[in-house]
């Protein structure tokens, strides 16, 4: 198993603010893992309950008997199987001199979120936990990344095959028990439909309208079924930025698959044979490259945005933080040059600099604040922000 340390020293940091960590992410991402490793390095005596297990969910009958005696760290996995707990923790973590720290694990859901922000405001903070990172897994391995996806079980697949197959059951089996177990109830049959046809408007702007004509649906059920898809974690919506410009702006979302690998596997795609023959392989390689860009300049939510106008211009994505505006394009190709985009943008935008991460080698400037930047060297050129 990988050792996840930059979630590791995010997890220390947030204890020295709050007294309950919420680790959120879809089925299978590794939160359970992660917790255990934490675990593993705390030096203070460790309760763990998983409340998938019958036994756990007994010793859990009166939560605030079962907990209130409890010292050091708290985990409790799962949560949104009890969420009764939320109020219990409130009461324990405003005690004087508290003895605990509880850090929670969870899929995402509207109940988990809503109960949480009712009982621990102030109290709680959330780390969201995505696949695995080529800061990871070693740039080296970047088409392994980028063919299985992040999923620990499928990335550690013992071959392409066995991590296809695993991809295809973890679908089943989200759509037929997790998402019910999650309050969700809608027609695994028809979700399937539409996950399978939304992988074929990766990265492209959200129409909801021409979705449901395909389906035969109201565009307020599609409508429906992504948002469902994006607060579960498997689906992305990049927000638009628009302002006060002379140019007519692109005002809906773009839509993504958030896992390259669930997004192989709706496709078709087994090998990097296969993928490389594919028509969405330019936009498949977008979202993936996307993802590790946010990750590794450690963006928050509302900083992220893409930009296009009606007459074509486009930037795949805007990062804004105060003062700050950087641009980046994503193309794969080995011989990345400035476009006609790329200069309304920096314009239009009053971007501080636009990077164009390409498949290529080399690092190197293409005119003023544009640079090429080699997917395999962004951690020498990319740093968190401030």
């Amino acid at each position: 198993m990988i050792i996840r340390e930059s979630y590791l020293s995010r997890i220390e940091y947030l204890y020295k603010i709050f007294p309950v960590v919420c680790i959120i992410g879809a089925r299978q991402v590794g939160k359970t893992p992660l917790a255990r490793q934490y675990a593993d390095r705390s030096s203070v005596d460790v309760s763990y309950f998983d409340l998938e297990k019958p036994s756990d969910l007994e010793r859990l009958k009166d939560p605030m008997l079962a907990l209130k005696q409890l010292r050091g760290l708290v985990v409790l996995d799962e949560i949104q199987r009890l969420p009764e707990v939320f109020q219990i923790l409130r009461v324990l973590v405003d005690r004087r001199n508290n003895p605990a720290r509880f850090l929670i694990l969870g899929s995402a859901s509207p109940e988990l979120l809503r109960q949480t922000s009712e009982s621990l405001a102030g109290r709680i903070t959330y780390l969201k936990l995505g696949g695995f990172s080529l800061d990871e897994v070693g740039l080296e391995n970047h088409e392994r990344l980028w063919l299985r996806g992040g999923f620990p079980c499928s990335y550690l697949a013992r071959t392409d095959e066995d991590s296809n197959t695993w991809r295809q059951e973890f679908i089943s089996t989200y759509l037929e028990r997790d998402l019910p177990q999650l309050g969700i109830n809608i027609n695994s049959t028809a979700l399937r439909r539409f996950w399978m046809m939304l992988a074929h408007y990766h990265g492209q702007v959200w129409n909801a309208s021409e979705l449901a004509r395909s389906l035969g649906v109201a565009h307020t059920t599609v409508r429906r079924y992504l948002d469902v898809l994006t607060s579960a974690l498997v689906v992305v919506q990049l927000d638009p930025w628009y302002e006060n410009i002379s140019k007519r702006q692109v005002k809906s979302p773009k839509v993504y698959i958030a896992d390259s690998g669930l997004l192989h596997a709706l496709v078709g795609c087994v090998t990097m044979h296969e993928l490389e023959g594919h028509p969405k392989i330019g936009a498949s390689w977008e979202g993936f490259v996307l993802s590790e860009i946010v990750r590794r300049l450690n963006v928050r939510e509302g900083e992220c945005y893409f930009w296009a106008t009606q007459r074509g211009a486009e930037l795949d994505l805007l990062v804004i933080r105060g003062q700050k505006r950087l641009g980046f394009e994503i193309k794969r190709t080995s011989t990345p040059r400035i476009t006609r985009s790329m200069r309304s943008a920096l314009g239009d935008l009053h971007l501080d600099r636009i990077d164009m991460i390409h498949a290529g080698e080399d690092t190197y400037p293409l005119g003023e604040k544009v640079r090429a930047v080699a997917l395999t060297k962004m951690s020498e050129v990319f740093q968190p922000l401030a």
